[in-house]
């Protein structure tokens, strides 16, 4: 069941297109207001095409619109402006509706085919750091979210598993023995990958023979690959440790390495080129798509086979896109990659389209996102400079989280404040993230992400557990949570109490539409902070009667809305706090 809000646009944009067929698809600009619940705007646009005053267009709208069920006041103000005031017995029956609703009044996604979410993508042999921390939290988030709105998902964790490096891994990994590659198993992939490096950089005789595993590596030798799987069997363990303390979906199935489309990159160039794209650059096989052009104004390619014969990045990327649309029948994909990738994933995109692979209805979006910063507004980085691990920042999460828990909730048995510090810990590092529109840089700031005051998951999850301590007191006292007939909305917070649960529809789908999870934050926050006012202006269980009866039904879906909300981000909400 829709918000107010989207059902009120859908009926006032039939309005505006029976007024002006032009304005079919236009925003009749539907917004809440402080001076009633919903202000429409749409008047100052059609003004202009239909040659009238906005007064007079406004009346005119109102007057083709289909608003007696909704709306129990309708007035226009003298410059145009349309002020709706809610119809009170339409919100009852629409609140008490989300009561035995699951779905909490979320509409399915109208879109049709798979979603793939291609996120996270950390390195084999390499620790995941913490500038994996943007792709791997809001592509999880948009995966629940299209999950939930029942859209089927492919989630890709397009793992850097192929090319150079790996012959010198394999070659150290052959140099240390089993005993030596023990550090593997404990997840010091780091060290191992800086032995290698070392060695390949000061050792010509190691350098030479790292050059000859990749070539028998990539020509299939049974000896390197058994290696290299182990190299990569080592490291999907490490991430899957990281990836279940962050408390994201992303499984062993999820995994599609670099080297899963090794097979195909041929057939790549085969095609490309059997439709005339491929164009010989000094020997590199190369497609220029239009737009695309260097500093001096030179048109860049996008190199599908290098020169000696190889492929690169741009030509395993392809591959993954011809894949994606052509066997997993995708009809979105969605690039969680930062905002530097932009140039190449574009470029990459304009191919397929070249290609034939990409057409609508299929779409590929760059959903990109900024970098994390440090205190000083410079790159997120230890003290000596270095990338600071995931595990070492999600660890410390839980031990400052469990800091807060101990002093704010000594009544909780010890294994109970342990599992509050794990949700609190990566809930607000998760957050602090996902709050902040994706595209911008935001400040890492324990402080202000710990916080039990502002827009902070803490705050939020509080605001759940002292609901659910409510309706415990409320279930533990005899009292009948049954609904009323009809909704008793006389104070003014209550009533906007139930305009924001009434919301949560258009957030869910505004947050997945736009790829932007702060739109789903900014939501919870403001409903939970219109909850605290409700709080604490209104009694619950000392009132009685259909005022109470009332009360406990707000508390309910308040809750329920919040654990919801928060679980779409990644996010627990726990009954205590």
């Amino acid at each position: 069941m829709p918000d107010p809000q989207v059902i009120l646009s859908a009926r006032l944009a039939e309005a505006m297109a029976a007024l002006d067929p032009a304005a079919v698809g236009t925003d009749p600009q539907v917004r809440r207001s402080q001076h009633a619940d919903y202000q429409v705007n749409a008047a100052f646009g059609l003004a202009k095409v239909l040659r009238a005053k906005p007064a007079e267009v406004a009346e005119r709208l109102l007057a083709a619109a289909d608003l007696d069920d909704l709306c129990a006041e309708v007035d226009v103000a003298p410059q145009g402006f349309v002020n709706l005031h809610l119809a009170p017995a339409w919100v009852s029956d629409q609140v008490l509706a989300l009561v035995g609703d699951d779905r909490l009044g979320v509409r399915p996604s109208t879109g049709s085919g798979a979603v793939v979410v291609d996120y996270s993508a950390p390195n084999v042999a390499k620790e995941m750091h913490v500038g994996h921390l943007r792709s791997t939290v809001i592509g999880d988030a948009l995966a629940r979210l299209a999950s939930f709105l029942e859209r089927p998902v492919v989630r890709q964790n397009h793992l850097g598993d192929w090319g150079t490096p790996f012959g010198m891994l394999v070659e150290h990994l052959l140099d240390v023995g089993d005993e030596g590659a023990a550090e593997l198993s404990v997840g010091d992939l780091n060290a191992f990958y800086q032995q290698a490096r070392a060695k390949f950089d000061g050792d010509e005789a190691f350098a030479d023979r790292a050059r000859a595993r990749v070539v028998a590596l990539q020509a299939g030798d049974d000896e390197s690959l058994a290696h290299w799987r182990r190299l990569v069997a080592e490291s999907q363990q490490y991430f899957g440790r990281i990836y279940e303390l962050l408390d994201v979906t992303l499984t062993d199935d999820d995994y599609a390495g670099e080297s899963s489309y090794n097979d195909e990159l041929a057939s790549v160039v085969d095609e490309l080129a059997a439709k005339g794209l491929l164009v010989d650059d000094d020997g590199a096989r190369c497609v220029f798509p239009d737009g695309f052009v260097g500093r001096e104004g030179e048109p860049q390619p996008v190199i599908v086979r290098k020169r000696d014969g190889g492929y690169g990045y741009a030509a395993t990327d392809l591959a993954a896109i011809r894949h994606r649309l052509t066997d997993l029948d995708a009809t979105l994909l969605l690039y969680v990659v930062g905002a530097p990738q932009n140039q190449h994933l574009e470029m990459v995109f304009a191919v397929a389209r070249m290609a034939g692979w990409l057409a609508p209805p299929a779409e590929a979006v760059h959903v990109a996102f900024g970098s994390i910063l440090g205190e000083d507004g410079k790159m997120f980085r230890t003290r000596a400079g270095g990338s600071i691990k995931l595990a070492d920042l999600l660890v410390e999460a839980e031990r400052r989280a469990a800091v807060v828990v101990a002093d704010k909730s000594p009544h909780l048995s010890a294994d109970e404040q342990a599992g509050v510090a794990h949700a609190v810990g990566i809930g607000a590092v998760k957050y602090a993230d996902l709050s902040v529109d994706r595209v911008k840089d935001y400040r890492f700031d324990w402080d202000r992400m710990l916080a039990l005051q502002g827009n902070t998951a803490p705050y939020l999850q509080y605001a759940h557990a002292r609901i659910r301590s409510i309706l415990r007191k409320a279930d533990d006292g005899g009292i009948d949570r049954t609904p009323p007939a009809a909704l008793v909305l006389d104070e003014p917070v209550e009533w906007q109490l139930a305009l924001a649960l009434l919301a949560f529809d258009g957030a869910v789908h505004e947050a997945f539409d736009g790829y932007e999870p702060h739109k789903l934050c900014t939501h919870l926050f403001d409903l939970a902070s219109t909850y605290t006012t409700f709080y604490e202006t209104c009694p619950v269980l000392s009132s009685d009667g259909d005022v109470r009866a009332t009360r406990l039904v707000l508390c309910e879906l308040t809750a329920r809305v919040l654990e919801r909300g928060l679980g779409l981000l990644g996010i627990e909400a726990p009954d205590r706090i």
